[in-house]
């Protein structure tokens, strides 16, 4: 079988707070990960109140601020990863240190419809 992607959407609620010892485990898992080739991308997100979102219905474009969704957590980082299986993905996922702080969803990526 050949590798599949993941993507890790990584959010928490608005009463993390990023300790230094979490972050340093966050840039050991990177650098572990990139260096062994599970990693191909990821990077911290801003908060979600600062984005904005987009829709275009019927040819009317509506620009909002603030994150779609109206939920506690909020989405505050992703991963792009590539494993062998669901299952090695989801044991990398938890091997995210953010998965102790934060909650972590491990969504493949539908390559067929991506042209991959």
């Amino acid at each position: 079988s050949r590798p599949m992607k993941f993507l890790f959407l990584i959010a928490h609620d608005d009463t993390f707070a990023p300790t230094p010892k979490l972050l340093k485990a966050i840039h050991a898992w990177v650098d572990h990960a990139t260096s062994t080739g599970l990693r191909l991308a990821g990077a911290p997100l801003v908060p979600a109140q600062q984005g904005r979102t987009v829709r275009v219905r019927q040819g009317k474009t509506q620009v909002v601020s603030g994150p779609f969704s109206k939920s506690r957590e909020q989405v505050c980082a992703y991963e792009l990863v590539e494993c062998d299986s669901f299952e090695a993905a989801v044991e990398a996922a938890k091997s995210h240190p953010m998965a102790t702080a934060a909650t972590i969803e491990v969504r493949p990526v539908w390559e067929n419809l991506a042209g991959g």
